[in-house]
């Protein structure tokens, strides 16, 4: 995720990183060369272009923005659910490991705290598509438990293994059952995260509706130079790229935003939420913890 202050009005033509522009400079270019070479050949006489009339472009235009900003806006309700989802998540482990630190023995919250790290760090993983870290069998280790074997649901097993402790500690005395009963809803929240993230990660948007905006975007900017050089004539691919830069930007914005656990720029900071839960719950254990994680070129992995 970028994380950087608003620019400055003489800044906003440099920047690039946090723009799109890195990722559809490529179809920039192509829409310039195509200009560039349609402006020529019909100044020069070579090649008369007839011109196409601008109600076409008119319609194309409006109908291209109506549909983006409706894609655009169901990518954002994906991304912003995504991230209250992580917010639950940060809220449930540390809940977690402060009833464990006040309810259990020594022993059995270090375990439990160790476990719920383990699972933060597998849920992690398991959303970008990776096999759990090794951070993920340090932390099942120092729980006195054995890691999930590979090919398993790993967080949904580390789960399991955080309820077994529950109710190992309420089998021997060490907790009544209204406390359990409370830890036991704090794993099924921490559940509820899980399956919630994976919901947005496994149903992407209809393939039909992107591949719909995809074509029209590059119909729509390729046919646009024969359409202005006409009336345009040197300014044609000049007002081609910017007329490029929107919709193909708003077209690559929209593909980043409905991937919220992806690894583009604007993809949530996995890590750095997931090294915070770790700190904050290394104080409950009196473990040291690792550094936090900061903006690397204005980039919060």
């Amino acid at each position: 995720m970028i994380v950087r202050e608003s620019p400055k009005p003489w800044e906003l033509l440099f920047i690039l990183r946090g723009s799109i522009v890195p990722d559809i400079w490529p179809q920039i270019a192509l829409v310039v060369a195509i200009s560039a070479l349609a402006t020529g050949l019909d100044l020069s006489g070579i090649l008369h272009i007839q011109p196409i009339a601008a109600l076409p472009f008119s319609l194309i235009g409006i109908a291209l923005s109506i549909f983006s900003g409706f894609r655009n806006s169901a990518s954002y309700e994906r991304w912003w659910e995504a991230r209250k989802l992580l917010g639950q998540h940060v809220i449930d482990a540390r809940s977690l490991a402060r009833e464990a630190e006040c309810y259990l023995d020594e022993t059995g919250a270090r375990r439990l705290v160790h476990l719920t790290i383990a699972f933060v760090a597998s849920l992690r993983d398991h959303l970008r598509g990776n096999p759990p870290g090794e951070d993920v069998a340090d932390y099942v280790a120092r729980a006195g438990s054995a890691m999930p074997p590979a090919g398993s649901h790993v967080p949904d097993r580390i789960l399991g293994l955080m309820s077994k402790e529950v109710a190992a500690a309420l089998r021997a005395g060490s907790i009544s059952a209204p406390i359990a009963q409370v830890m036991e809803e704090r794993i099924v929240s921490l559940s509820g995260v899980l399956a919630g993230a994976e919901r947005i990660k496994f149903t992407p948007l209809p393939y039909a509706y992107s591949l719909l905006l995809h074509r029209t975007a590059y119909m729509f900017c390729l046919l646009l130079p024969f359409g202005l050089a006409e009336t345009t004539g040197l300014w044609t691919p000049v007002l081609s790229a910017i007329l490029a830069y929107t919709f193909f930007g708003l077209d690559a914005l929209g593909d980043q935003l409905s991937q919220p656990f992806g690894s583009g720029d604007n993809a949530l900071p996995l890590d750095a939420i997931t090294r915070t839960i770790e700190i904050n719950l290394c104080a409950i254990t009196g473990e040291k913890a690792p550094p936090a994680l900061h903006p690397v070129g204005y980039l919060l992995t």
